[in-house]
């Protein structure tokens, strides 16, 4: 079922694009970091991340459809986005990401020796500040604590605008950026 979201850009759910990728109708994007892609992947997606997208590396074949995806849909519909700006026709969006292909009971391809996730990555570094911020805050100096209120407001600003600087800054580590060519 296509649900049309935006001029352009429809969403499509897990099984219609199991079903074009059965038929060899689609090419399907991948937009996360190399390091999300690496540990699991979709068989097939092409990797293009959102941090560095550009709309000229999205693979075009004629009368296939160019279907992207991330972990949940939001990254990719952000990417369709761009496609659409750049001048694409036709750009379809996976309704809810990894998680509803997964969810819909589709083979992912995993990878154990794969870099950790971002956001896991982010969890540990704001652990990390906000623990060392209260234990200097007690220890040595009240003025510590800000640290940790300044990564609460940062770990708040990312949820109510879906955008993680902290996740964008980890993404250009080179342990990161290393999978790039793995699609």
């Amino acid at each position: 079922m296509n649900i049309t979201t935006e001029k352009r850009l429809e969403e499509v759910d897990p099984m219609l694009l199991k079903a074009w990728m059965d038929k060899g109708e689609a090419i399907l994007v991948d937009v996360r970091e190399p390091s999300e892609h690496a540990g699991e992947r979709i068989l097939g997606a092409r990797l293009v991340p959102l941090s560095s997208f550009n709309p000229a590396q999205v693979p075009q074949e004629p009368d296939k459809k160019v279907v992207l995806h991330c972990l949940t849909g939001t990254r990719s519909a952000q990417a369709s986005r761009k496609l659409l700006a750049s001048g694409f026709g036709q750009v379809y969006n996976l309704k809810g990401g990894l998680q509803a292909w997964k969810g819909a009971g589709y083979a992912v391809e995993y990878n154990p020796n794969a870099p950790i996730s971002l956001l896991r990555q982010v969890q540990i570094v704001a652990g990390t500040l906000v623990l060392l911020g209260t234990v200097l805050g007690a220890a040595v100096s009240p003025s510590f604590l800000l640290l940790s209120g300044f990564v609460g407001a940062g770990l708040m600003f990312a949820g109510i605008t879906n955008t993680c600087g902290m996740a964008m800054l980890l993404a250009k580590l080179p342990y990161n950026r290393r999978s790039q060519a793995i699609s």
